[in-house]
Formats: structure tokens, sequence, C-alpha cells
């Protein structure tokens, strides 16, 4: 996707921490309707809601909220940074 291409997000996902894969803070016990985002690149994939979950991989469905306009992916759990553990309800909410 060109840089001059990208789509306007409805979400400020800049705001979001970049928490690398494995990162202490990526191991998290998910379950379904978290609220969660891909944690190193938030913009690309937005932020998703846990729809299914079996072992470490986890069904988000992001709903078209990042650049690439992703839905539903299956993902690792260790990818995957849960937002009400982080208290990012701040970010949600606007500036």
């Amino acid at each position: 996707m060109a840089l001059s291409n990208k789509r306007k997000l409805s979400y400020r996902l800049d705001l979001l921490p970049v928490i690398m894969p494995y990162h202490r803070r990526a191991n998290n016990t998910l379950k379904t309707g978290d609220l969660v985002y891909y944690g190193p690149s938030p913009e690309y994939y937005g932020i998703g809601e846990v729809v299914q979950t079996a072992e470490k991989v986890c069904m988000v469905d992001f709903r078209g909220t990042g650049e690439l306009g992703i839905h539903k992916d299956e993902m690792l759990s260790s990818y995957l940074i849960p937002i009400h553990k982080l208290n990012l309800s701040g970010v949600l909410k606007g500036r």
C-alpha cells in the first residue's frame, strides 16, 4: 500500500504503545470478547475483538479498523495486546 494512499483511521492508533511479540506484556490469557490489538504495528490491523480461542491461537475480528482493512484473522495470542489490561481506555475515547 503506497504511503500516499493511506486511509484515514477512525481511531488514534498511533497512541497505542508498540509492544513486540513475546514480550512479557504480550503473554496474556485471552478470552472471547476481549478487545485487543496487534502489538508490533497497531495501525496496520487496528483494534479487534477476540471471537474464538484455541490454545495459543485466537480468531480476532478487526472490523476493518486498521490501514490494511482486515476484518478477521487468526493470530498467536503472543502477538495480541489486550487493551483492558493496559488501561488504555483514554486512548479509545479519542483526544
